[in-house]
């Protein structure tokens, strides 16, 4: 079974509180750490090729390196939106619903441009 997103808010905030961590969580430091641990994510392609990037997954220790930076991030976007009180599946569905008007298919599709250059 998988988890969902409001059941992995449960879990790291039960682990967080279980260690007295909340007191260091304020929204600027949960966003930096945001920042930081996607930073970590881009690390593991610095000075590679593209095809070695595209790679990774098929090694185990840079399959467990990337699955452990992107759960990571995860977390973090998941503190941000509890603190926040954003539930990240209607903020996504609003998102692409914008996304839809600035990208539409016709003008879009196999396209790479900005929105303001279709």
């Amino acid at each position: 079974m998988t988890d969902t997103l409001p059941d992995l808010t449960r879990a790291l905030l039960a682990f967080r509180d279980e260690r007295n961590w909340a007191q260091f969580h304020g929204l600027k430091h949960l966003m930096v750490s945001l920042c930081l641990e996607a930073s970590e994510v881009l690390e593991l392609s610095q000075w590679k090729s593209d095809a070695e990037v595209d790679a990774l997954p098929l090694s185990p220790k840079d399959h467990e390196a990337l699955s452990d930076e992107c759960a990571d991030v995860l977390a973090y976007l998941l503190l941000i939106a509890e603190k926040a009180r954003i539930d990240l599946g209607t903020a996504l569905r609003r998102k692409l619903a914008k996304n839809a008007l600035k990208y539409p298919v016709e003008k879009s599709h196999g396209r790479r441009e900005k929105y303001l250059r279709l």
